[in-house]
């Protein structure tokens, strides 16, 4: 099996469980796997598509500028691809994947003004790295920019590590990391930060 095609069906397994979780609301979110280094080049899912629908045009291959890379089809990328496209520029990331759940979107918006949340002690925190006693993770959060390039530079500021995630402020999160199933996993393990917060919050408000 050639590059391309194992690449693509790793893609589209992702895309699958993810869809399975409902986290693809109104044809949103983006994903994305790379292809090649040199030239770069990577599959990222194609504008305007219901991602809990699995056809022959749910990615098209891009090339380092986020452009179609081949030609004789009539598919866009994803209007977020230059996102993309810096994460496999700055880092030496694999995967990439963007979603907008309503967690992760109120998440964004109570912590919005201090430009980041932070999580700490839970026991999840270890599938994202961090292993010792009681640790503290970071999520940067960035305004939803409406004009890409700015919110495409916006982002890029926080590409600094081959893994990592950013949220967008009342817009989604977008994950990466050195492989599909390293990004799928970081990306569970911070949904499942946003619900444990959120949960947490309204107890303690219920029964203070």
């Amino acid at each position: 099996m050639d590059a391309g095609k194992k690449r693509w069906q790793e893609l589209a397994e992702v895309k699958r469980e993810l869809a399975a979780r409902d986290w693809f609301p109104a044809t949103s979110g983006n994903l994305s796997i790379k292809v090649s280094d040199d030239p770069l080049r990577f599959f990222v899912t194609a504008s305007g598509k219901d991602k809990r629908k699995e056809t022959d045009e749910d990615f098209l291959l891009v090339d380092e500028e986020g452009m179609p890379a081949e030609s004789g089809h009539t598919l866009k990328p994803s209007a977020e691809t230059l996102l993309h496209t810096y994460v496999y520029k700055k880092t030496n990331a694999g995967c990439c994947l963007h979603v907008h759940t309503i967690d992760n979107n109120v998440i964004s918006e109570l912590y919005g003004q201090e430009k980041q949340v932070s999580f700490r002690g839970q026991e999840i925190i270890k599938a994202l790295g961090y292993w010792e006693e009681n640790a503290e993770v970071t999520v940067p959060i960035i305004e939803n920019t409406a004009h890409i390039p700015d919110l495409a530079a916006d982002f890029a500021a926080h590409l600094t590590k081959d893994s990592g995630a950013v949220l967008i402020r009342s817009h989604g999160i977008t994950v990466w990391g050195r492989t599909a199933f390293e990004a799928k996993r970081m990306l569970e393990a911070y949904e499942f930060l946003f619900s444990w917060h959120l949960k947490l919050k309204s107890y303690q408000t219920q029964y203070a």
